[in-house]
């Protein structure tokens, strides 16, 4: 299965998906329109897991809203590049793994897809902006975890951003536990490869991110990003990393399309 993917805008995307087809023709110009959403879809070339040394080919969707109308409050986003606190909101993936995904793994129980709930925020100026975010897992881990950043950010030239900076992901014991803990019972199926490890929460990876896009016309914006993490503390002192690997690339391609549109 899929690597992780972080911060996927699953169920706003699908609540828009289909909403752009109405309010084409009624007159109203772009700027005045009472929504902005950019959508699209990219391809992301990941670790297959975490600690994993193959990589892996996969999909995620791409969601950015530039305009958003609430009744009653009015546009709650209104276009504009702005500095100041902002919030968003953060969702994370992580796809199934099972014992037969690599050697390494053999002995270990599978472990179940997770979908990661949470809140993000942060303060942006013109040429830079710090952010942290914090998740739930449901159903394949039930822990919490979370990131800090930091970007600079720069348009080298016209129609072109590019952003880059650190990154520390953290996460609680639970977490841990099911993806870098091994039990008594999976270190003697393992056949020896694996030793009894049972990690404490804290910080997980530190890493680098890098993102450039590029508005092609004024509705579609390509995407190219690419980062590196490495393992920490209890993360890096797993029999799992220690028999796969500590260092984490991924880089990922992907083109958005800018739908305007009036609910109200």
């Amino acid at each position: 299965m899929t690597a992780i993917l972080k911060r996927l805008g699953l169920a706003f995307l699908a609540a828009t998906a289909a909403v752009p087809a109405f309010a084409q023709d009624s007159g109203v110009p772009d700027r005045q329109r009472q929504y902005e959403v950019d959508l699209g879809v990219g391809v992301n070339l990941a670790p297959k897991y975490e600690t994993a040394e193959s990589y892996l080919l996969s999909p995620f969707p791409l969601i950015s809203v530039g305009r958003f109308y609430v009744p009653g409050l009015g546009q709650v986003v209104d276009g504009k590049r702005k500095t100041g606190v902002f919030f968003y909101p953060s969702f994370g993936f992580i796809g199934e793994r099972k014992p037969s995904d690599s050697a390494d793994l053999n002995g270990t129980r599978k472990v179940n897809w997770a979908l990661e709930l949470g809140l993000g925020g942060g303060y942006r100026a013109e040429h830079w902006r710090v952010f942290a975010e914090f998740r739930q897992g449901v159903n394949g881990h039930h822990g919490q975890v979370g990131r800090f950043g930091a970007d600079a950010i720069i348009f080298p030239m016209d129609r072109v951003e590019l952003s880059f900076g650190p990154r520390a992901d953290f996460a609680s014991g639970s977490y841990m536990d099911t993806y870098f803990g091994v039990t008594a019972a999976e270190a003697a199926a393992s056949g020896g490869r694996l030793s009894a490890y049972n990690p404490d929460g804290g910080f997980k990876s530190l890493g680098l991110e890098t993102r450039i896009s590029y508005d092609w016309t004024d509705d579609v914006r390509v995407h190219l990003q690419g980062g590196y993490n490495r393992l920490i503390g209890d993360a890096a002192k797993s029999p799992l990393a220690k028999n796969g690997s500590k260092d984490q690339f991924n880089v990922g391609l992907g083109v958005t399309y800018k739908f305007r549109f009036d609910l109200f």
